[in-house]
C-alpha cells in the first residue's frame, strides 16, 4: 500500500503542480471559473481568485470536474499505481487483496463507480468546445491514463465490466446518464457562448447564464456526489 501511495501520489502532483499546462486546461474544460455564480454554498469558490489550484476550496475542485465528466481528482493516480504494480509482477497479490481484504475491494469499488459515470466522448468534446487546441494532447493524456485505468481495475478484480458486483448501482447510473448526457452537451455550447460573449466585452445574455446555471445543478443532480 506504500508503494502504491508513493507512486499515485507523484502521478497526482506530476500533473496538478508540476504541469504548467494544467491550470490552464483546468479552467477551459470546466467551468470552474462560473461555478460563483450559483446561488448556492455560503463561501467563495476560491480563497483567492487570482490563485491557482492550491487557492480553491476542496468542493469545487471535484464540483468541477464532476461537471465535465472526467471526474479526474477521484482516480488520477490510483490505476496508475496499480498498473505499475502488476508490472513489477504484483498481481496476484493485488487479487488477493482484492478479494480477501474488505478495505481493498471497496476502495475498487468506489474507483468503479467513478469510472461507470466518467464519460470520455464528453470530455473530449468539452475539449473540442472550451479549450485551446495548444492544451487539447494534456486533454487526450488525461483521457488515455484513464482508459488505461479502467482497464487496470478490472484486470485485478477479474471482471469483464465496471460494477459487475453491483448491477442495481450500475444500472441507476446508466439510466441517470441518459438525461445527464444531453445536459453536459448543452452546457458545453453555453460556456462557449457565455465565455465568447466575456471575450467582445459584451454584457452577459442572462437567458444564456440562467441556462448555464440550470445544466451545472442538473448535471450535479445526476451525478449525485458532487463534491
Amino acid at each position: 500500500m506504500d508503494q502504491l501511495s508513493d507512486v499515485s501520489c507523484a502521478m497526482y502532483r506530476g500533473y496538478v503542480r508540476e504541469n504548467p499546462d494544467f491550470v490552464p486546461y483546468f479552467r477551459s474544460a470546466t467551468p470552474e471559473q462560473e461555478l460563483g455564480k450559483l446561488p448556492l454554498g455560503s463561501r467563495p469558490a476560491k480563497r483567492r481568485p487570482t490563485g491557482g489550484v492550491e487557492s480553491l476550496r476542496a468542493i469545487p475542485w471535484i464540483f468541477a470536474w464532476t461537471q465535465n465528466r472526467l471526474m479526474l481528482p477521484a482516480w488520477l493516480g490510483a490505476g496508475a499505481a496499480l498498473q505499475k504494480a502488476m508490472d513489477d509482477g504484483h498481481r496476484d497479490r493485488l487479487e488477493a487483496m482484492c478479494r480477501d481484504w474488505p478495505f481493498f475491494s471497496t476502495r475498487l469499488g468506489m474507483l468503479e463507480m467513478v469510472f461507470a459515470k466518467a464519460d470520455l466522448w464528453l470530455a473530449e468534446y468539452y475539449d473540442q468546445r472550451l479549450v485551446d487546441k495548444s492544451l487539447w494532447p494534456l486533454g487526450k493524456q488525461l483521457r488515455d491514463q484513464l482508459e488505461a485505468d479502467i482497464s487496470a481495475v478490472l484486470t485485478i478484480a477479474n471482471d469483464a465490466h465496471l460494477m459487475a458486483d453491483q448491477p442495481w448501482i450500475a444500472e441507476s447510473i446508466a439510466l441517470r446518464n441518459v438525461y445527464t448526457d444531453p445536459l453536459n452537451v448543452l452546457q458545453a455550447e453555453l460556456l462557449h457562448r457565455s465565455r465568447a460573449q466575456d471575450a467582445r466585452g459584451e454584457e452577459p445574455d442572462p437567458r444564456v447564464e440562467q441556462a448555464l446555471m440550470v445544466t451545472i445543478a442538473g448535471v450535479a443532480a445526476g451525478m449525485r456526489n458532487t463534491g
